[in-house]
């Protein structure tokens, strides 16, 4: 009798430890799943900034005489399609974070080139509604790159608590999967070509 209480105090305190292990690792990827959420949220929010500043840019553009309009409604075009590109939080696929990447990749080309093309109008860039939109935009730029670290360092968190071994025993039970990380835009690591050649 003795040995039979014995066994069952053993697998009932097994069986607490086991629960509390279960329980404990769930908490854990609860927390830092909404940690790497908040960091999406934050990104979103950068580019946000970033659109909003745009559009002021746009307006003060819009009024420089003889402006290129091409241009402008390139970066219209690649703004309205940056802003109805979104990604809910809840769902952060590789395939729609390479959606969004290619949103945002194509407003920021759009944006360079407006960029170079107002350094053939010296009235603009004495403009100071321009010159101040500009500046705001170059910050935004650093906002949206630290925004975008500190994402991938959340989800690095939760991938690693979720995939190392035995947690990921744990994680396909409790439904956690890899979330996609912000990575860089397809041919960033080529030099751009800049063409000062404005005849």
């Amino acid at each position: 009798m003795k040995k039979g209480l014995i066994v069952l105090i053993v697998l009932a305190i097994a069986a607490f430890g086991l629960y509390q292990w279960g329980v404990g690792f769930n908490n854990t990827a609860v927390e830092y799943e909404a940690n790497a959420k908040t960091a999406w949220s934050n990104v979103e929010s950068s580019y946000q900034r970033r659109n909003d500043l745009i559009g002021n840019l746009v307006k003060t553009v819009q009024g420089a005489a003889d402006f290129e309009r091409g241009t402008l409604k390139d970066v219209i075009d690649a703004r309205s399609k940056a802003t109805s590109t979104t990604i809910d939080a809840n769902n952060l696929t590789p395939e729609k974070m390479a959606a969004f990447q290619q949103a945002q990749s194509g407003l920021t080309g759009a944006l360079s080139k407006l960029m170079v093309v107002v350094e053939r109008y010296p009235e603009l860039k004495a403009n100071q509604n321009f010159l101040e939109l500009q500046a705001q935009l170059e910050g935004t730029e650093n906002r949206i790159n630290v925004a975008r670290d500190r994402f991938n360092e959340k989800v690095n968190i939760y991938d690693i608590h979720t995939t190392k071994f035995p947690g990921k025993l744990l994680a396909g039970l409790f439904g956690f999967e890899e979330m996609a990380r912000y990575s860089a835009d397809p041919g960033s690591e080529n030099a751009p070509d800049v063409d000062f050649d404005f005849e």
